[in-house]
């Protein structure tokens, strides 16, 4: 497939806001690729490459676009495309800069100036047309005609959509040593908010730490991150203790913490710095010996957690219990509650309507759009960020800014990391590719003629940057609706 063919269905899916239409074009281009390219296909249609990284720099990228080389006619392949891209990824060692440089340059002088600017969009992450995963399930489902359903599932348990494109999806199942997407929670107002939706419900301390995902077979232990990266050599103590745990074949779901000598955690930031000390605390059971348990009922699933490693939790429908463990929670200095259904199904890669976290102050994982070089004491360094929540239909919308919450220690490192990420600069505004999500507390919302939402944040501040989550993961502009009223 010539890759002209795949970048004139991305410019009809950007410019198109039904989503069946986004559906219908996105599966017709699926139909015409051939099956060794239907994984690149899907992942650049994503807006994702399959190289996580190729260590090609933003200034490097743009001096290549910038030569005004080009072809006047398609010729570039998928496949071309893809092998270039895997060859920069590897290059490495003396000289490799240089080298990078060579192959970029020829890669987009061979390529039309309509596919060099899908490239390089492609490449910085600003590949924003609306293929979004979910519309992506449901295109490929369509292309092969089965069930979106299946296609979701099996996506689920192998981590990735392009992993099933061509593949039986009836053979697909739960594996030891393959990490599954987690399950995600929506946010709840209070344990009322969650007592209403759910009934009767397992409330459990919500730990300030890092998600992981524990994969054991006997003494052979791998624990994986949030987004499926194998973190196992970052955490030798977790690794030891889920040897020592009394099960065989097992994945566990959890959170690596570390706490002080009196037992109450670290905060977040603290916490990546000293994971080697971590220790687990698993709230589901996903797979145990040679069974997988997504399917059997969450209060099925945690009467087979390891019981010195469980959180505190307990199972009522009585608000008042509910909100008393939840102080209680607050007072141990936990981040809050979740709350989960008893009869839930564990439902991998989804932010669905069993799992709710609860926490002390209004909180969202918002998007850094932008920054402004700061004046006074912050002259020099990268201040105030422009937030922005995620929306389903592609890009991010703004809903304020703020320079509160910031230490020293942490201005310095988001200066240096957010130049790394400069798109261009505007007067005293540098605006970034949106990769850092950050956790962000305010007081409220209001109403506001001056963002695209129509909002904006009241006294927000930055609480921490969620170097474990991903732009997808951060909260939709629906969240932020519902939570204003709207």
């Amino acid at each position: 497939m010539l890759l002209q063919t795949l970048v004139s269905t991305s410019t009809q899916v950007a410019s198109t806001s039904g989503r069946l239409a986004k559906i219908k074009l996105l599966a017709d281009l699926l139909q015409q690729a051939r099956p060794e390219e239907i994984e690149t296909v899907i992942a650049y249609l994503s807006g994702t490459l399959p190289q996580s990284k190729l260590g090609v720099g933003w200034a490097t990228l743009q001096g290549t676009r910038d030569q005004g080389l080009g072809a006047s006619a398609a010729q570039l392949e998928i496949k071309e495309v893809d092998e270039t891209l895997e060859r920069i990824a590897k290059t490495s060692g003396k000289g490799s800069g240089t080298e990078k440089k060579k192959l970029l340059g020829d890669l987009f002088a061979r390529a039309t100036p309509e596919e060099q600017d899908f490239l390089f969009r492609l490449i910085t992450n600003e590949l924003r047309q609306g293929a979004l995963e979910g519309i992506m399930v449901e295109a490929l489902a369509k292309a092969r005609d089965i069930p979106a359903t299946e296609v979701r599932r099996a996506a689920m348990l192998t981590g990735s959509l392009g992993a099933v494109a061509t593949g039986d999806l009836k053979g697909v199942a739960i594996q030891l040593f393959r990490p599954i997407k987690p399950m995600l929670a929506k946010t709840a107002a209070d344990v009322g908010e969650a007592l209403a939706e759910l009934g009767p419900a397992a409330f459990e301390y919500k730990f300030d730490g890092i998600r992981i995902q524990v994969h054991k077979r006997g003494q052979e232990v791998r624990v994986y991150s949030r987004i499926l990266n194998d973190i196992t050599a970052e955490l030798p103590r977790i690794v030891d203790i889920s040897k020592n745990v009394d099960m065989n074949a097992v994945i566990l779901d959890g959170e690596a913490v570390v706490l002080t000598p009196d037992g109450r955690p670290l905060r977040f930031q603290d916490t990546m710095k000293g994971l080697g000390t971590g220790v687990p605390v698993f709230f589901d059971c996903l797979y145990a010996d040679g069974e997988s348990l997504l399917d059997q009922p969450y209060s099925t699933r945690i009467k087979l957690l390891p019981e010195a490693y469980r959180p505190p939790r307990i199972i009522t429908a009585d608000a008042m219990e509910a909100q008393r463990f939840f102080d209680q929670a607050m007072a141990a200095g936990q981040e809050g509650l979740m709350a989960k259904g008893l009869d839930s199904t564990y439902q991998a890669g989804r932010r669905g309507l069993a799992w709710y976290k609860i926490k002390q102050a209004n909180t969202l994982d918002l998007v850094v759009l932008a920054a402004e070089w700061g004046h006074g004491r912050r002259k020099g360094r990268l201040s105030n960020l422009h937030l922005g929540a995620r929306d389903p239909n592609g890009g991010f919308i703004m809903l304020g800014k703020t320079f509160k919450g910031m230490t020293d220690e942490l201005l310095e490192w988001q200066t240096q990391k957010l130049q790394e990420l400069k798109i261009r600069e505007s007067g005293i505004t540098v605006f970034v590719r949106p990769e850092l999500v950050v956790e962000i507390a305010f007081n409220g919302l209001q109403d506001s003629p001056h963002y695209p939402g129509g909002l904006a944040l009241r006294f927000a501040r930055v609480i921490r940057y969620r170097e474990d989550k991903k732009p997808e993961d951060a909260d939709t502009i629906e969240t932020v609706r519902k939570l204003h009223g709207t």
